[in-house]
This record gives C-alpha cells, structure tokens and sequence, in this order.
C-alpha cells in the first residue's frame, strides 16, 4: 500500500477529451506524477505540450508500461481496448482507472473485476456522475417520489467537426445507447433500487459512415421488478436534431423531478461536452391535491450552486482514485455496479438487433 507522503506514478494512456483532462487532473492533484503519455497519433505531443513538456510519449502501451513500472494507469482509449489493457496493468500490479465501458463485452468486464481481485489492486471505473452534486441530489429527490418511478432520459448530440471524428471512431466498437447508456442505467438502477427484468429497444442506422452491423440512432425502455420503467435515447451525428435533445425527467405517485438546464440544453449544445453534466436547476412537482382537485404546493426550483465544470468532475473522479488506493476502499459494489450497468446496455444492443425484448 502506498504511503500518504508518496505520490502515485500513474501513466496516462489515451489522449483524447477525457485522457486529456485525467492527465490535467494528475497535475493538478498532490499525490499523483505522471510518468508517462500514450497514443498512437500525434495527441500525445498535443497533450504534453498543454501540461508543459517533459513528459516521456510512448507509441506502444505494453513498452511504455515495462519501461515506465507505473504504480497506476489511466486507460481513456476506445472500448476496443479496455479488457486488455486493464488486465496488462492488473498484471504488472497497478491500480487502474478506466473509462467506461469496462470493456466491449460483457465477458471481458468480468474478466477485467476478476483480474482486479486476483491483484488486489484498485478499479476505478468512469461514471462522472456519480461526482457531480447535482446529479447526487437528482437521485435523492427522485427516491422520494415514491414507486413506480418513470424515468425519461435521453442525450442527442449533432456531432459534427472533431467530435463527429471522435463519435464515428466509437462506433467501430459500441453503439451510443452502450457507450452512453451505462451512465443513465447506472443512475436509473441507483433510483429504484430495484432488478432490471426486461429491455427492449429499437435502433437505426442513418448514415453510410459507420459499419453496416452497427446504429447511431437507438432508444432503449427498462422494466423493473418493482413496476418502474425508464427509457433512454442517444443518438450521434450530423443528422440529429437538437429539439429535446436533453430530457432529465423522473415521475413518481408523489410528484416528478427534472433537470431543467436552460443554458446547456440550448441550441448548439448538444455535442459540447462540457454541457452534457450540466444541471443548473431542479424543478419539483409535487402531486398534492385539495378537495376540488388543485394543486396544494408550488413547485419548487433547487438551484445548484456546486456545478462542477466536467474538468472538475474529471478533478473530483481522480482524488476519488487516490482516496480508494490509499484508505484501500472496498470498491466490490462500484465494480459489480459498472458490470452491471454494462450487462444490461448490451442486454438493450441484442433487443435492437433481435427485434425482440431481452428478460435479464
């Protein structure tokens, strides 16, 4: 175990939006140093020219881990990637944060918990918004709505430019109500409490700039054992249409809960990703009603006054990391609960590609 006066070795693998701003995150928190940046293209130089220079750039992952002996690595590549990454780092004993997915499978995200476990290192996965206070207050208010809950989620983006680059790349692996769908499952799961047993989803292909086997349109619906339901949609690209493209609602007997971001969810928005986690606002509904069927409260506006930026996110995710290696945190929840939220985002894949509804 590390001690507190030392600093965490981490090397930095993946330099895109969310490897970029873990490596600042590293920099900016005592007890991390960076000792190494990794990517296949020219990101790398980019990024360690933004945190100053002098870092070593490594081309190759498995060179840069035998040369650099990290104590931790940070895997922000694409999904594809994942299983093996993690399990390389497992293996050379050091604690791992990763984005999500965990992995492109499944089978290889338990395969990545068990190599964990087996190690007895740290797995970290990146849920931003299980650290966003907001977010946080969203699942509490909406726990106290009572059940069934109905929870309608979605996030369009009409990605163009470098983030229709980044998107397009994603889709060689996952489609988006995989890749973003984990984080809204994950929230759903965390409001009802409840099983997941069954999914259904639809999906659509809308453009030739993708594989054939795959779709940038889906929407995914969750029955739980409780009688909650919960849809969620997400769809990338240039075609999408950025009307109600940022739906945070949750509906219960005692009222309803939304995410009312009047600034992020504005037009041109949609693929910025600074304004995905933003909240602003909280709008509750109470269902109190009198004698002649009126309503007996106001609706109520909780203005969010902590609203982290998403490098703050990425900031408050990474003392998280080091809180979990230096008070060894049981993480045995946090990782079931990111194989979980994965389980049934490809439960919703096959239902979309079977045309059929998928029991968990």
């Amino acid at each position: 175990m590390t001690s507190p006066d030392s600093s965490l070795r981490v090397l930095v693998v993946g330099c895109g939006n969310m490897g970029a701003s873990h490596a600042l995150a590293y920099q900016l928190i005592d007890g991390f140093t960076i000792c190494g940046i990794v990517s296949t293209g020219n990101s790398k130089v980019v990024l360690n020219e933004r945190l100053g220079g002098g870092y070593p750039l490594f081309d190759d992952y498995a060179t840069a881990l035998a040369e650099t002996r990290p104590d931790a690595v940070c895997i922000s590549t694409y999904p594809d990637t994942h299983e093996s990454f993690a399990i390389m780092a497992f293996e050379q004993g050091c604690h791992v944060f990763i984005e999500k997915p965990v992995a492109d499978t499944v089978e290889g995200a338990q395969r990545v918990m068990a190599a964990a476990q087996k190690a007895d290192r740290k797995l970290v996965v990146g849920y931003i918004l299980r650290h966003h206070p907001s977010w946080e207050k969203f699942v509490e208010v909406a726990r106290e709505m009572g059940k069934p809950l109905v929870m309608r989620m979605n996030l369009n983006q009409q990605s163009h430019g470098q983030m229709w680059t980044v998107h397009r790349n994603l889709m060689k692996s996952l489609s988006p109500i995989v890749d973003c769908g984990v984080h809204y499952i994950d929230v759903m799961c965390q409001m009802t409490r409840s099983k997941p047993v069954q999914v259904n989803a639809i999906g659509a292909r809308l453009t030739d700039d993708i594989p054939a086997d795959n779709y940038n349109y889906g929407q995914l619906q969750i029955r739980f054992e409780d009688g909650s339901v919960g849809w969620y949609e997400a769809g990338w690209g240039p075609m999408m249409s950025e009307t109600a493209f940022f739906v945070k609602d949750v509906i219960g007997p005692k009222g309803c809960v939304s995410i009312v971001a009047k600034n992020a969810g504005g037009t041109g928005k949609s693929d910025n990703v600074d304004s995905h986690t933003k909240t602003e606002s909280l709008r509750v509904h109470y269902a109190d009603i009198d004698a002649q069927d009126h309503f007996t409260r106001p609706d109520e506006w909780i203005d969010m006054q902590d609203e982290p930026d998403h490098q703050e996110l990425c900031n408050r995710e990474q003392r998280y990391f080091l809180r979990a290696i230096r008070d060894n945190v049981d993480l045995t929840d946090h990782m079931q609960d990111a194989v979980n939220s994965l389980r049934i985002a490809f439960a919703c894949d096959e239902s979309v590609r079977t045309g059929q509804p998928v029991m968990l």
